[in-house]
């Protein structure tokens, strides 16, 4: 497989970059390029304007709204998407819950939930890890046992991703905690986040952000038509979720972005022998980072094509765990050529557009990439049994 597109593809591309550089606000743009979005705002407006056109989710099947592209055009929109610095469409209403939806829903549930999904008149939050159940997600204790027609649902979630936005969250519970293997007895709830019971606490990271979440249920009672799909299958339809989660955490659009920001910092950055992209040891780093990021590229299109029938790649693992490793070559050689700069983090004077006063933020917050979506080790180990056959 190769990147040289046809005259069709070309067009197509060309036909992205321009709505993406014409319809999606300037100023949103920018913000998004220095990393300084407005939340929840920015988000909300750039996805209504996407789904206006009917390119939000492209993604999920052309029944519920999404686009009959090859994996090429699914590509091409992507990756034009980001060079235009546009805010992804928010990742668990189109690349999680709704695929899911989509693929294990009734079609009741389809219809009350997929269109406010891909509009972000819902926005959705992921109830998957808890404290004893991260990489071990199968772990997970949060109870939902049925009564009448409803589940009463207890427990805790945590590292919840912009929970304080979310309207609702999808939730992996235990329904049956006598099932012989563990992952047997979980089922996929979906439970309003304004109901009696449910509390949200903040985590602050390392980074001094706000961005994940403690969720607490204390008997909450969720009705039974919130089940996706059967009682007791939950842990096949999370295992669909993070194929696709994984497959975009390879970010690789993004890092192609933020590795050519480098590129012109460096070669902006003046040394006793011209600039930092003079230095061999650090062009070295730049053509080792450009030659890793291509065949990732190659492998994604690779690993889009062939997922079929709703069956997930386990080369997804390959994206998401050599994805994580470039993420954060990329942040760690942002943060090197900001050098003492980078401290300008804890000055509270310095602008918070500047690049150096974000490379340090940025470095810190992608230490998680490698966590999330299951932890690195977690990939190895599907890769060896998966891929191969170890």
């Amino acid at each position: 497989m190769h990147l040289q597109l046809t005259p069709d593809e070309a067009a197509f591309r060309d036909e992205m970059r321009t709505f993406f550089t014409t319809k999606i606000p300037k100023e949103i743009r920018e913000r998004s390029a220095k990393g300084a979005l407005k939340f929840p705002e920015d988000i909300v407006t750039t996805q209504r304007i996407l789904n206006e056109e009917g390119i939000a989710v492209p993604n999920w099947p052309v029944e519920v709204g999404g686009k009959d592209w090859t994996p090429v055009q699914r590509h091409i929109w992507q990756d034009q998407l980001n060079l235009a610095a546009v805010p992804e469409p928010l990742a668990f209403n189109a690349a999680m819950v709704g695929p899911v939806i989509a693929q294990f829903g009734s079609q009741e549930i389809k219809d009350r939930f997929l269109p406010a999904t891909a509009n972000l008149d819902i926005w959705w939050c992921q109830g998957f890890s808890e404290p004893e159940a991260g990489s071990d997600l199968a772990s997970l204790k949060t109870k939902a046992v049925r009564d009448g027609d409803h589940y009463i649902v207890n427990g805790q979630k945590t590292w919840t991703t912009l929970a304080q936005y979310a309207d609702w969250i999808f939730c992996l519970v235990r329904t049956d905690p006598d099932a012989p293997k563990k992952q047997a007895g979980i089922s996929f709830l979906l439970i309003d986040m304004n109901s009696e019971g449910i509390e949200r606490r903040p985590i602050q990271l390392i980074d001094g952000g706000h961005e994940v979440n403690e969720v607490w249920f204390t008997d909450v009672r969720v009705p039974v038509e919130n089940l996706v799909g059967e009682e007791n299958q939950g842990w096949s339809y999370a295992k669909f979720l993070l194929s696709n989660e994984r497959g975009g955490i390879a970010r690789v659009s993004y890092n192609k972005i933020r590795l050519a920001r480098a590129k012109e910092l460096a070669a902006s950055i003046t040394t006793a022998n011209g600039t930092l992209l003079d230095d061999p040891h650090m062009r070295a780093r730049f053509v080792e980072l450009e030659n890793a990021l291509l065949a990732l590229e190659l492998t994604q299109l690779r690993v889009i094509a062939s997922e079929t029938g709703g069956k997930p790649n386990p080369a997804s693992s390959v994206l998401k765990l050599r994805g994580s490793e470039i993420t954060q070559d990329v942040t760690e050689l942002m943060t090197d050529l900001a050098g003492n700069d980078a401290l300008t983090v804890f000055d509270p004077a310095v602008d918070d557009s500047e690049w150096a006063h974000l490379a340090m933020p940025t470095y810190l917050n992608t230490r998680k990439v490698s966590i999330y979506g299951g932890s690195s080790e977690v990939q190895r180990q599907i890769i060896s049994s998966g891929i191969l056959g170890l």
